[in-house]
């Protein structure tokens, strides 16, 4: 299928885990896509693995934060392929730290990057889909984490949160002019990194002050993989999620539904 055929994507925090699976799925969809970075071999290396499998996307490195940025990537993408269709705000930074042990400047940086930077790309896509006037989609990547609070990751938990209010509005102001606006929400990933692996793993240890069992506590059989996200971020953004806005859908394998005793696979 080419749901999106002909149309353009932009993807912000397009590194090799979920921001690069979501823009590969895209581009496999037909999107031509922008992957966007603070490091551009990072943003580089996710376009050119998409042009290698025959799809079209080039690379563009920058602070998300920076107003200037946002609009830049759009006239890229504008001067290339005429038009910007849609919009995956996934950039965030992840720093663990607790109330008690988290700087303010790294707290607003963490917090700046997520919801600044929604606000600003955000804002400039839809400022070039309402004047291309096909409408479009933005689609805000949230996180288990926004729903439920975790210990000892403050500040990423708060920002999360924070998107999930400025998806709904930004929906509604945007409604009028056929943008959709709608979190989708994933949870811990299996990367395909082994040292990640032994990472996510060793969360579990009684040595870890805010021990987490990613393993142990997920319902299903397995974490969820970046490749599983793809096939609900291209729905959010291909017309079959035309009557969709203001929502959210979750990949977690059943983690925010799962009753809090209960440990499936002790």
């Amino acid at each position: 299928m080419n749901r999106l055929e002909g149309r353009t994507a932009i993807v912000t925090g397009a590194s090799a885990n979920i921001g690069g699976a979501l823009a590969a799925g895209l581009a496999a969809e037909g999107a031509r896509v922008i992957c966007t970075d603070l490091v551009h071999s990072v943003a580089e290396a996710t376009a050119n693995s998409i042009v290698a499998s025959g799809g079209e996307a080039f690379a563009v490195a920058g602070d998300v934060t920076d107003p200037a940025h946002a609009e830049d990537v759009v006239r890229q993408a504008e001067e290339r392929w005429g038009r910007v269709d849609v919009l995956v705000n996934n950039a965030m930074m992840f720093n663990h730290k607790g109330v008690m042990t988290m700087p303010v400047e790294e707290f607003r940086r963490q917090v700046d990057i997520c919801l600044t930077g929604a606000l600003v790309f955000t804002r400039a896509a839809a400022g070039a889909m309402i004047e291309g006037g096909r409408g479009g989609s933005i689609v805000n990547v949230l996180s288990t984490a926004a729903w439920q609070g975790q210990a000892g990751n403050i500040g990423y938990s708060t920002a999360k949160s924070g998107l999930i209010n400025f998806t709904r509005s930004a929906a509604m102001e945007l409604a009028g002019h056929d943008i959709r606006v709608n979190g989708f929400t994933p949870t811990a990933t299996q990367p395909d990194n082994p040292e990640m692996q032994a990472m996510l793993r060793a969360a579990k240890s009684p040595d870890n002050e805010y021990s987490n069992d990613f393993y142990g506590q997920m319902p299903m059989n397995r974490l969820p993989s970046a490749s599983d996200y793809v096939p609900t971020v291209v729905f959010l953004a291909s017309d079959d999620s035309a009557m969709i806005t203001g929502s959210n859908i979750t990949v977690d394998g059943g983690a925010t539904a799962k009753y809090w005793p209960w440990v499936p696979h002790p």
